[in-house]
């Protein structure tokens, strides 16, 4: 009988050290996936995540404004070469306006009436040009998304200055709405109507 004593003796202690080794690498596996799940979601390489998100669409200050005759749209650098500083005056916005005109009108019946519209836009946005390249490569969608909010307009919006200035916000709304489905981002500050005819 104190043979299968000692047996027992000995084999459990056996057990406890294949515990450990097994807990061990258990706790090791865990700890590695929940790094590897930690740095997937950004907690950790800071400097990666940052960099993507520099990368995105960035404000272009005022003084970085391109302008007519200044070639690359460094203001500083057109100061120091002889070339026309940008205006420091009091007041206006902060960024830059980068401006872009649709190409094609848009033509829309009025809700609940005879009449139809027919408008032309331009946008403006304080970011670079990714935000109008953004536009530009989801024109289709954008173009669908501006007819289905001309399509909601009423007769007293499009007779008035102030129903055409809630039209034009409404627009500005559709086509952020469309850019943040598609890339994440909107960008468009404001809509102008190049062309507004009422038939």
């Amino acid at each position: 009988m104190s043979d299968e004593v000692e047996t027992e003796t000995l084999a459990k202690p056996k057990k406890k050290g294949k515990g450990k080794l097994i807990l061990m690498l258990l706790v090791l596996v865990l700890a590695g996936g929940g790094a590897g799940g930690a740095y997937a979601l950004g907690l950790f390489g800071g400097a990666k995540a940052s960099a993507e998100v520099a990368s995105g669409p960035a404000l272009v200050p005022k003084t970085e404004q391109k302008r007519g005759g200044e070639g690359d749209g460094k203001g500083g650098e057109a100061a120091a070469k002889g070339g026309a500083k940008a205006p420091s005056g009091v007041g206006g916005d902060k960024y830059a306006s980068n401006y872009y005109a649709l190409d094609k009108d848009f033509t829309s019946n009025l809700q609940d009436s005879v009449h139809y519209v027919q408008v032309g836009i331009a946008v403006s946005t304080p970011y670079d040009d990714s935000v109008i390249d953004n536009l530009k490569t989801n024109e289709i969608a954008v173009r669908s998304a501006v007819l289905m909010a001309l399509g909601d307009a009423t007769e007293d919006e499009v007779f008035t200055s102030e129903g055409k200035q809630k039209l034009a916000a409404r627009l500005a709304v559709a086509i952020n709405a469309t850019l943040k489905q598609k890339e994440g981002f909107g960008g468009i500050s404001n809509v102008y109507f190049t062309n507004f005819v009422v038939q």
